[in-house]
């Protein structure tokens, strides 16, 4: 199971760039939101949205789609 530094205890991770919400434990998933992360500096710039629960249902609540 991978999870970004600092957000071991997140399954679902939002990206306010595009407002998308990636799995983490989905490989691919995790694979594209890790390349994000680093190629366009999102915990920089403070663009890593969480959720509480740590639930799709959540991240869908705050307007956020599911990628793929």
């Amino acid at each position: 199971m991978s999870r970004l530094n600092r957000f071991e205890d997140h399954r679902f991770i939002g990206d306010r760039s595009t407002m998308k919400v990636y799995d983490c434990d989905d490989e691919e998933q995790f694979t594209d939101l890790a390349e994000r992360v680093a190629a366009m500096s999102l915990f920089r710039r403070n663009l890593i949205q969480t959720f509480a629960p740590d639930e799709l249902a959540e991240a869908l609540n705050r307007s956020f789609t599911p990628v793929g």
